[in-house]
């Protein structure tokens, strides 16, 4: 027979005069003059239960629980008073009048209150199975279950087959650091856990599967931002035969069922936008289209002025100036202060600028003599005519500089916009739209030239299939070869992205070319995929997006340390569990694995 009839946070008017039994936890036992009242809580929420004293052997348990204690109760549901409703819960229109108090498992003190929500980050991951029973966390772990179920019904009602891949797999270290896993059978051989299951999902593509998905642990060894775990889950996908177009069509449609079936959420249209206009308009390939900024390019006119740091920027090669137009920037009484200015200059450094060079627009209709700043006396008119004209600047404006490398320039200004578009001016002055704003970047360059190793390496990764006639660019000009990938961006965030992939042998060969990867290299680390090509490989292509951040962004949560279970924390451990640890000595041993220069005794 179950130990319960119906969860506590369902128990609403529906069931009046009927009596259930309920299993959870005591949130809160609160004595009022005799009648003791519990909220008892569980996974779908609260009940307020009523204890009475006439029944003394019921009363005497209710008088002795305390918070976290699991209990199970019998009883009649009825209205609540008239006044007490609690129109926050679903059962707030009801109470349970208690018959039997049975408790299951005592618990002691917990080290905080379930509802503080002043509680450190490490004192939740240290006690995480705490931390679970909060509704926060409750709430946000189910809308994970929902997502990915979503997720699984669109693909499996679009002829999608879940095929898992390999854990322990080859080292590809091609892009982030692998974790590496030793044998013990073959001395000195390694597998590495997958940073994604790439290979392997275009191997089941060359094996006629046509369509595959997957909702797996990805692996990387790399330093953690809040976006970043060093496992996460991805939301891999591949299909064959399809055009760009179509697998951009079809995955738009995945993720607008999922958003409206999961948060009643409609995300609207998906505009489509080329990398190179997305870095030449906001400085960031996954533009935050809430933000109503734009950067207007003055590179050209910046050549023969006087002012060094933007002449300089504009001479030099892969050197850009950009002026970002602040509206009501400096109007009087509410503008963008001094001090202001000068938090902004520090920020931008934090993205390697030198500085941040302004003009306040008082009255344009007096040309130089109404603009204030520094910088005005050092460029000539035309320069200033340009700057007024292409920004459409108004009177009260204020407008903002970048003049360095283009990614330095790219990376400050884009930041500065997103820091003043979020920023309560922004918000008061409408350069900041609430909502959701999604988005497809397309066309990424193939390659992006690394100086300091003096070659090219891959934006997406070395499968990713180039456009139609840039095949010979990667032998002449890999710089000018333009990919078929494409990334989906919500309100800043890439969700997710993917490629048309390379399906021919020879096409592949050139992409090592290009890389300077020689064929030894190419077969030693690709060996299985470039045999595989050779046999009537066909078109293909897919993506994948990230489950936690998609579940971030719908909670509105901080961090993906929220919407994951055990998460690890931003120096890669595992507060709940202690790990990583030290290992037996016999282990090591079994491994043929001698550790050096490591104090096993000094705190990791």
């Amino acid at each position: 027979m179950a130990m319960r009839s119906h969860y506590c946070g369902l128990v609403t008017e529906a069931l009046l005069g009927q009596t259930v039994t309920l299993c959870g936890w005591v949130n809160r036992r609160r004595d009022h003059g005799g009648v003791i009242f519990v909220d008892l809580r569980d996974r779908e929420g609260y009940v307020q239960v009523v204890c009475d004293p006439d029944r003394a052997d019921m009363f005497k348990v209710a008088e002795d629980v305390r918070n976290e204690f699991c209990v199970q109760i019998k009883g009649l549901v009825r209205a609540r008073p008239e006044g007490t409703v609690n129109d926050n819960l679903k059962s707030g229109k009801i109470e349970v009048l208690c018959h039997e108090f049975t408790v299951l498992n005592p618990s002691v003190t917990p080290p905080f209150q379930l509802d503080d929500d002043n509680l450190s980050e490490t004192t939740r991951l240290t006690h995480r199975v705490l931390d679970l029973r909060r509704p926060y966390m409750q709430n946000n772990l189910m809308l994970r279950y929902r997502v990915a179920m979503e997720v699984r019904k669109f693909l499996d009602s679009n002829g999608f087959v879940d095929i898992e891949t390999p854990m322990l797999t080859k080292s590809t270290p091609e892009g982030a650091r692998d974790y590496l896993v030793p044998s013990r059978v073959h001395d000195g051989h390694f597998f590495a856990l997958p940073q994604s299951p790439q290979l392997f999902k275009q191997l089941l593509m060359v094996a006629g599967f046509d369509r595959y998905y997957q909702i797996t642990k990805c692996f990387r060894d790399e330093d953690l931002r809040a976006d970043r775990q060093p496992e996460f889950t991805q939301i891999d996908i591949e299909t064959s035969f399809l055009s760009e177009e179509d697998i951009r069509a079809m995955f738009q449609g995945m993720i607008t069922t999922v958003f409206k079936n999961t948060i009643g959420v409609d995300l609207g249209e998906f505009p489509v936008m080329t990398y190179q206009d997305a870095a030449r308009l906001y400085g960031s390939d996954k533009p935050d289209l809430r933000v109503n900024l734009e950067f207007t390019e003055v590179t050209d006119v910046m050549a023969d002025v006087d002012f060094k740091v933007f002449s300089g920027a504009a001479t030099m090669k892969g050197g850009r100036v950009v002026a970002l137009r602040v509206p009501g920037g400096s109007k009087e009484g509410g503008g963008i202060s001094r001090g202001e200015i000068d938090a902004y200059t520090e920020f931008v450094k934090i993205y390697g600028a030198k500085g941040l060079a302004y003009i306040r627009v008082n009255d344009i209709t007096k040309g130089r003599d109404g603009l204030q700043s520094p910088i005005v006396k050092n460029l000539h008119d035309k320069a200033l005519a340009e700057v007024l004209a292409r920004s459409g600047a108004q009177n009260g404006d204020l407008i903002f500089f970048g003049a360095d490398k283009e990614k330095i320039v790219n990376d400050a200004i884009g930041a500065l916009r997103l820091k003043i578009g979020h920023s309560e001016f922004g918000k008061k002055n409408g350069l900041f739209t609430a909502g959701w704003r999604p988005m497809w970047v397309v066309d990424f360059p193939m390659f992006e030239y690394d100086e300091e190793n003096a070659r090219y390496s891959a934006v997406h990764h070395p499968f990713t299939a180039p456009k139609e006639g840039h095949e010979d660019w990667m032998v002449t000009a890999p710089e000018k070869c333009i990919s078929q990938g494409y990334d989906m961006v919500l309100n800043g965030w890439e969700m997710g992205g993917g490629s048309v992939r390379i399906h021919r042998a020879d096409v592949q060969q050139k992409v090592f070319d290009a890389l300077k990867i020689t064929p030894e290299e190419a077969q030693l680390k690709f060996g299985f995929l470039l045999d595989a090509l050779q046999y009537g490989a066909p078109p293909h292509g897919g993506l994948a997006f990230g489950l936690d951040r998609i579940v971030t962004m719908m909670t509105g949560a901080e961090s993906i340390r929220d919407v994951i279970a055990f998460p690890k924390t931003q120096r890669a451990q595992c507060l709940l569990t202690q790990a990583p640890s030290p290992v037996d000595e016999k282990q090591l041993r079994e491994l043929h694995i001698r550790l050096r220069n490591v104090d096993l005794a000094k705190p990791a």
